[in-house]
């Protein structure tokens, strides 16, 4: 009887022949590197594949799962060369390698980084030379621009797709952006709307690009959402400008405007001594803790009694823009904080501006609205997944309160 260790010894001869027999094989091929990489990888999709099934090939098993079913032929492209593989069938549950599948995550990780340059205004030709200096040679300044005009698809898209006929809350406001244009930097307006649907998720509805808020941008963009879809919304929540507050009364007819609580408390504290401000502040937010309208109306007139002779330009602004900053209280069912400001859209802005002071100037418009957009649209899908930020059953009764306002006001 043969011992261990020449039986051992025996076997690694043999292994040897072997593989020396199958390299020879290899040295007589037109391309012996490319040769042997092709059989090691047909090697190892057959165990790959024999271990999906649970057996090897024409044997008999029990634990069996599938079959094989034939090869399908499939192009490989690598640093070595091209080369033509059978790739195993089987009946049941599909298979494939598992170096196309790191390929594939390899491709996914090079495209996020060209379009992430893309987005930040990065041109073709940077982008190109970037990927070289990576180690990635094969791509052409014709593949960039096919990545990237399929992330300028789903910007527009986005920007563009049917819009649902209610959203009880909509809030509006603009961004600004240092952008060249025409050999010049100048400020450029991007007018962004956010909106809670009838399921009570949050979603970005519009992104507009303008040069000016001025009336007749505002108004476009309102009309823009109509021609979208939206049809009825119970109150919008934006600052104060008169180009908002007009869109709104012409293109959503029977819509309450809700002047954002905050910004407007800003415009009242800029009339206040710097001594007096914190004071001043705490007892002025009473006005918008109140439960309901009432309240609050009798809370503003105790405040505005107090401090008429001290602080008069103070005063006057509340009184002007009081009743428009308590219109949240129409709808007292739904916590305040949802629906009296625009701070929703203040910690998105926040979150923007973050990432686009990294690149400063914008080299275009197109390049900024590129970058917005893609941010936005992660903030959205996001926003899919979480739970309701207004619960449904109350969205429905703002909506009836909405028709009840209307009816009043008839």
């Amino acid at each position: 009887m043969l011992s261990r260790e020449k039986m051992e010894s025996e076997m690694k001869i043999d292994e040897r022949e072997l593989f020396k027999s199958v390299m020879i094989n290899f040295m007589t091929d037109e391309d012996p590197m490319l040769a042997m990489l092709k059989w090691i990888t047909e090697q190892l999709m057959q165990i790959e594949a024999e271990a999906k099934i649970g057996a090897n090939k024409n044997e008999h098993n029990s634990e069996r799962k599938t079959y094989f079913s034939g090869y399908r032929p499939r192009r490989f492209d690598t640093r070595m060369g091209t080369m033509y593989l059978m790739v195993p069938k089987l009946r049941k549950g599909g298979y494939v390698p598992f170096f196309v599948t790191a390929k594939k995550r390899s491709e996914e990780a090079l495209i996020s980084i060209i379009q992430e340059a893309y987005i930040n205004g990065v041109s073709t030709r940077k982008i190109e030379r970037l990927a070289k200096e990576m180690g990635i040679e094969g791509i052409s300044a014709t593949q960039v621009s096919f990545i990237n005009k399929g992330l300028d698809e789903q910007v527009e898209a986005f920007r563009n797709r049917p819009l649902q006929s209610e959203y009880p809350f909509i809030y509006v406001d603009a961004l600004y952006e240092k952008i060249r244009s025409n050999k010049r930097v100048v400020s450029t307006a991007m007018m962004i709307a956010y909106g809670v649907g009838m399921d009570g998720r949050r979603e970005v509805l519009a992104i507009e690009p303008f040069y000016s808020e001025s009336n007749e941008s505002w108004a476009a963009f309102f009309k823009k959402l109509r021609y979208r879809g939206v049809k009825r919304c119970a109150l919008v929540v934006s600052d104060a400008h008169q180009g908002i507050q007009n869109g709104v009364k012409t293109e959503f007819i029977g819509t309450s405007w809700q002047r954002c609580k905050v910004h407007f408390m800003r415009n009242i504290l800029a009339y206040v001594s710097p001594k007096s401000k914190a004071l001043f502040s705490d007892r002025l937010k009473q006005i918008w803790l109140q439960k309901n309208y009432d309240d609050a109306r009798k809370q503003a007139e105790l405040f505005i009694e107090k401090y008429k002779s001290r602080y008069p330009e103070a005063i006057v602004c509340l009184e002007e823009g009081l009743e428009d900053s308590l219109q949240f209280l129409n709808f007292n069912f739904i916590d305040h904080r949802r629906i009296a400001s625009t701070n929703v859209l203040e910690r998105l802005n926040k979150e923007i501006r973050r990432r686009s002071k990294v690149v400063g100037i914008f080299p275009s418009r197109e390049s900024y609205l590129r970058l917005l957009t893609s941010y936005l649209m992660e903030f959205t899908e996001e926003w899919e997944v979480e739970r309701s930020y207004i619960q449904p059953q109350k969205l429905e009764l703002a909506m009836i309160k909405r028709e009840e306002l209307l009816q009043n006001a008839a």
